[in-house]
């Protein structure tokens, strides 16, 4: 596994918390009153903290947080701009005490195997992958693959596995409206930029696209490999309550066969 560098929590705007904690609820649409009955205050009390009136305690910015959904590394921001510590870490992986972490997601990616799985960031960079992604990446442009490498890319870039999806159209509307959907929770810059620099790459005409006879409960992934199209169901688990930053940004996808042509060939392959 890689890692990439740590990241620095968000600063204070120098406004204080109010601008940000208004922010936060605005973008959730919810009311004053509502989110103060959800974190135990009044909607008096939270007024006056958006408007720099009243400083709340730790433990109501961390409530309040937590209700309104806020990713870690922004409730780091909250608690700077109230005027305390943070208090979620961000911990490089390759940091010894990560040891553990990083054994058992190697162990889950080996069990995988042969099917495809590998491990993003919050940036949708890949920090760790199975053989089993070998199939996916057949036919890449070396330059993509240089690294660092990013699964938007590989999968979207005309260089990529674009030209392999049999159903890009659809697969490409998945993506991005799954980047959309986090962009909203997690206002990063960095996740923006990418989105603008994917959504922008050409796209040929697609046709008439058929996603196959079977899993009609689930959009699959269908891709040519070896003169064949082999269909993909993805799935995406993450760690349960992460108290790290690095830790709340880690995603394990899954590849499973999603027909049995596809589930034959990838067992005649282990």
């Amino acid at each position: 596994m890689t890692s990439a560098p740590p990241r620095t929590p968000t600063p204070s705007s120098g406004r204080g918390i109010g601008p940000l904690l208004r922010g936060w609820r605005e973008r959730r649409r919810i009311s004053q009153l509502d989110l103060a009955l959800r974190a135990g205050s009044s909607a008096r009390h939270l007024s006056f903290v958006e408007t720099g009136r009243s400083r709340p305690s730790e433990a109501l910015v961390l409530k309040l947080a937590h209700h309104l959904d806020v990713p870690l590394r922004e409730r780091n921001a909250l608690l700077l701009a109230a005027g305390y510590a943070p208090r979620f870490t961000e911990t490089p992986l390759s940091d010894p005490s990560f040891a553990p972490v990083r054994a058992g997601i190697e162990a889950l990616l080996a069990g995988y195997e042969p099917y495809p799985a590998l491990v993003l960031d919050a940036h949708y960079e890949v920090v760790a992958a199975n053989k089993g992604v070998d199939t996916l990446l057949a036919g890449v442009a070396e330059e993509l693959l240089a690294g660092p490498l990013n699964a938007m890319r590989l999968t979207l870039h005309p260089r990529g596995m674009a030209p392999r999806i049999r159903n890009l159209g659809q697969w490409r509307a998945h993506l991005l409206a799954q980047m959309e959907r986090e962009i909203a929770l997690d206002r990063s810059p960095a996740l923006r930029a990418l989105y603008e620099e994917v959504a922008a790459y050409p796209v040929a005409d697609p046709g008439t696209e058929e996603t196959g006879g079977a899993a009609h409960f689930a959009l699959p992934l269908r891709i040519e490999h070896e003169g064949r199209v082999l269909s993909f169901l993805s799935t995406i688990a993450t760690f349960n309550t992460p108290m790290d930053v690095t830790v709340a940004g880690l995603a394990v996808e899954t590849f499973l066969p999603a027909d049995a042509q596809t589930l034959a060939q990838l067992r005649g392959r282990d």
